[in-house]
């Protein structure tokens, strides 16, 4: 049965983290709504789940108030096994989707589930990739991990030697945005699909909060605590915990860590129990922790206690991987609904956008790279990502090229820049009429007018060249033509 991504629970009702549990590879759970908002917009979950106990007017504020930071907002259901004293219209006017009440009722979360991965898959995909394209594998589907390059190949099969092991903990490196998340989760479900998924990100909380998250405080252990909470270790059960940006940890929380490591037991903040710690441990670094570790910032025993099997996850630059950026380009579009119900869908990428993302460094890797894919989907005016839709900013100390939109562009005439983009395309494909326009993601009767209309001619190779050098802005000159 195929499951559902991931989901949000918002509730303390342990039947309906079972439930949820029964449909998502992933279940990330909060005790309330002000738990909750931070780590909806953090994991993007496919579906929320509430119980009866959240009045419909505090659903209705939530969903507006995530609504206006994440896109879309995700399916949002209510279930609880007994009657609830506010009605399913009260709940169907607050934007719940769908109100289940009782043990049998709540099976429908099944279908619900179902309709969500259909739903998920709309049309055709761009360019003619068909879905499993995207993947080397069945098993890198399952877990949406994107590419067949040789880095993909390696990082996958470290993957499933580590998730068919017993290695707990484990280490994943990598820059930020090259999916150490969906390595992690892959490993999860590998390993144990069907226990919790917890994650948290280290670098987001103070050492205090970090520590309460994770071990969980009894009842007056501090000043603000009026009730015992359970930590993120006991949480996740026979799950992973994945301590997302572990090098951001401070020093003496890392010490605690390094005890549950070795002796797999800990305690809640304020309390005398131990309790055992039967998760597998994930952590994750986009830092170099042997550098850190001379700098005392991170600690040696810790950072050997990890460093058991590291997976290690190339950045999208990396010659071993940079030939999946057609693949998650042409991905991201094929999944993406940013447009919502607007009109003319953007369906492709002209071979050109392709190039220009090709050239492109990506220090934000897969992050960055979704990121532009979005902007172009909302800029492009047809229904095909041209050049002149991505924008992709420079990075430090680097100057805007073709494809990326510079600070100076507004000094550029954009009829200049079209008529130069035709004539280099008319260049590059030795005047093929057909070939060039195809490049441009324009009609060839669109390419006859164009070249008309700008009075382009035909000229010998070298005068063309000589023709595009001189259009070319000189290097400390540079300006965007995309």
């Amino acid at each position: 049965m195929s499951l559902l991504r991931r989901i949000a629970v918002i509730s303390r009702d342990s039947h309906i983290h079972s439930l949820a549990q029964e449909v998502a590879h992933e279940v990330f759970v909060a005790d309330d709504l002000s738990e909750a908002g931070d780590m909806i917009e953090t994991v993007t979950p496919d579906l929320t789940l509430f119980d009866g106990t959240v009045p419909p007017s505090h659903i209705r504020c939530f969903l507006d108030r995530i609504g206006l930071r994440i896109h879309p907002v995700p399916v949002t259901v209510v279930a609880m096994m007994n009657p609830s004293s506010f009605s399913e219209m009260e709940y169907e006017r607050a934007g719940v989707s769908h109100y289940l009440v009782g043990m049998e009722d709540c099976r429908r979360l099944h279908e619900i589930a179902a309709g969500i991965r259909g739903a998920a898959r709309p049309g055709e995909p761009a360019d003619g990739v068909r879905h499993e394209d995207y993947f080397l594998n069945e098993y890198a589907e399952t877990i949406a991990m994107v590419g067949k390059s040789p880095a993909v190949r390696e990082v996958l099969r470290m993957i499933e030697l580590v998730a068919d092991s017993q290695c707990n903990p484990v280490l994943i490196l990598g820059e930020t945005g090259t999916g150490k998340e969906v390595a992690a989760s892959a490993i999860h479900v590998r390993r144990h699909p069907q226990e919790p998924f917890v994650a948290i990100n280290c670098a987001a909380l103070t050492a205090t909060l970090l520590e309460s998250e994770l071990f969980g405080h009894v009842k007056g252990a501090f000043t603000g605590a009026d009730r015992d909470k359970t930590g993120l270790l006991e949480q996740a059960g026979a799950g992973t915990l994945f301590l997302d940006e572990i090098s951001e940890m401070p020093l003496e929380l890392q010490a605690k860590l390094l005890r549950v490591l070795q002796e797999r037991t800990f305690r809640k903040v304020g309390g005398v129990k131990d309790l055992t710690c039967h998760a597998t441990i994930i952590a994750s670094s986009n830092r170099n922790l042997k550098k850190d570790v001379r700098e005392n910032r991170f600690r040696q025993d810790l950072y050997y206690r990890l460093n058991i099997c590291p997976i290690v996850l190339a950045p999208l630059r990396s010659p071993q991987r940079r030939e999946d950026i057609r693949l998650l380009a042409q991905y991201f579009l094929a999944r993406s609904n940013i447009r919502g119900t607007l009109s003319n869908k953007v369906t492709a990428i002209t071979q050109m956008a392709l190039e220009s993302l090709c050239r492109h460094e990506w220090p934000g890797n897969v992050r960055e790279l979704r990121n532009v894919i979005e902007r172009a989907i909302l800029l492009e005016k047809t229904d095909k990502i041209g050049l002149n839709s991505i924008v992709i900013e420079p990075a430090d100390g680097e100057e805007p090229s073709p494809g990326l939109l510079g600070e100076r562009a507004r000094d550029f005439s954009l009829e200049k820049a079209e008529r130069e983009l035709i004539a280099r395309a008319l260049h590059e494909t030795g005047w093929q009429k057909t070939q060039a326009a195809s490049l441009l993601g324009i009609t060839r009767a669109t390419l006859y007018a164009k070249v008309k209309q700008y009075n382009i001619q035909k000229q010998t190779r070298q005068a063309s060249e000589v023709c595009l050098a001189a259009s070319e802005p000189a290097e400390s000159d540079v300006v965007a033509v995309g």
